[in-house]
């Protein structure tokens, strides 16, 4: 399992080389569109860009709480516009970008992040819920992926497409099988295009990111078919740490980026252990994946209406890390080879001595008593 998993990271590398030869502007010098911009890891993305100096394009459906967010940024003296936005709707997509034009002369990068969730088992979800999702999830980042980069080849500055994906993209989940599917839909149109458009020398990065289980209010916006609330149960990162990475990968080209070693873990094992990562995960997303309360109503749902919004966090139970180091060590991978070729000198030194001392204590042990 650990080769397989070096000869993953490998390929990332060399991969990522390719990259290396599209220069983006710096945070500070972009604009940055933002989908799913009113609450959870959008919301943190959004304050995050501002405060780092990026002019902010914030697109939801709520817009009490975009008004609120434009404000607030505003205020702390950062450029900011919103667009009340339902990205499942092409007209609505192209006025996003036809905002950003008329308020900055376009933008630089695209966040593709609005996102919803249906909670049920696969054969009870209906198939206009369905249908409904895929709109959201999948449409809209493959109508908003062509327009920008149509953009980018228009005015000739290289610019970057950030889809927000999942670790369910990467494998199959109990309960969220419909969100998985629109996850892997996702995976799949980003990794085709980012290969075409490398194939033609487009000035364009193309990024997935990877979350792993995020604490946002994405369960209470979610739509359920269970008789009891979805909810994380267990260690999940927070909206931040996603924030971090997306904004990373506006400023620097990267293939993949993953949120958490819980997330990179579930991928390579998926892959080479699938029969046992089926096993893992019908023994344990069945009882993590809903809290005891009862479970809201369907028409209160964000499926087809806005969900509340200016809410980074969510009601989940359990340990919440506030950062990735997968995602900091994934940004600085030079000082990371360094410090694990330390640690790994280190500890070779250790057993050396260790053994070392071993063999002398032995020796000693062996010398033959000379009694006069």
């Amino acid at each position: 399992m650990g080769s397989q998993k070096v000869v993953m990271e490998k390929r990332d590398q060399v991969e990522d080389k390719s990259f290396s030869k599209i220069s983006l502007k710096k945070l500070d010098q972009q604009v940055i569109v933002i989908t799913g911009a009113s609450s959870g890891i959008g919301l943190a993305t959004a304050r995050m860009a501002a405060s780092k100096g990026a002019k902010v394009v914030a697109a939801a459906r709520n817009e009490e709480a975009l008004s609120q967010l434009v404000d607030e940024l505003r205020g702390q003296g950062c450029q900011a516009v919103m667009v009340v936005a339902d990205v499942s709707k092409q007209k609505d997509i192209e006025k996003i970008s036809d905002t950003a034009k008329l308020e900055f002369g376009g933008f630089d990068t695209w966040v593709n992040n609005a996102g919803v969730s249906i909670f049920g088992k696969a054969t009870d979800v209906k198939m206009e819920d369905m249908r409904q999702m895929f709109e959201t999830n999948f449409w809209s980042v493959v109508c908003a992926s062509k327009l920008a980069v149509n953009h980018y080849k228009k005015r000739g500055v290289p610019g970057a497409i950030i889809n927000v994906g999942s670790f369910y993209g990467d494998r199959g989940a109990v309960v969220q099988s419909t969100y998985a599917a629109t996850k892997f839909a996702l995976h799949g149109w980003t990794e085709s295009l980012r290969m075409e458009l490398a194939k033609e020398k487009a000035p364009v990065s193309v990024t997935l990111i990877h979350p792993g289980r995020i604490d946002t209010p994405y369960n209470e916006h979610a739509m359920s078919y269970m008789e009891k609330q979805p909810a994380h149960i267990g260690m999940m990162y927070a909206p931040e740490a996603v924030a971090e990475a997306i904004l990373y990968c506006a400023a620097h080209p990267k293939r993949d980026m993953y949120v958490g070693s819980q997330a990179k873990m579930m991928a390579v094992l998926g892959r080479f252990a699938p029969r046992l990562m089926d096993k893992y995960m019908e023994l344990t997303l069945f009882r993590t994946q809903h809290d005891d309360r009862p479970s809201n109503p369907r028409e209160e749902s964000a499926l087809y209406q806005p969900g509340y919004g200016m809410h980074e966090r969510g009601t989940n139970k359990g340990w919440v890390r506030n950062n990735s180091w997968y995602v900091k060590a994934t940004k600085r991978p030079i000082l990371t080879a360094a410090a694990l070729a330390g640690i790994g000198a280190a500890v070779w030194n250790a057993s050396k001595r260790k053994a070392s001392n071993k063999i002398v204590t032995r020796g000693a042990e062996r010398e033959p008593r000379m009694d006069f």
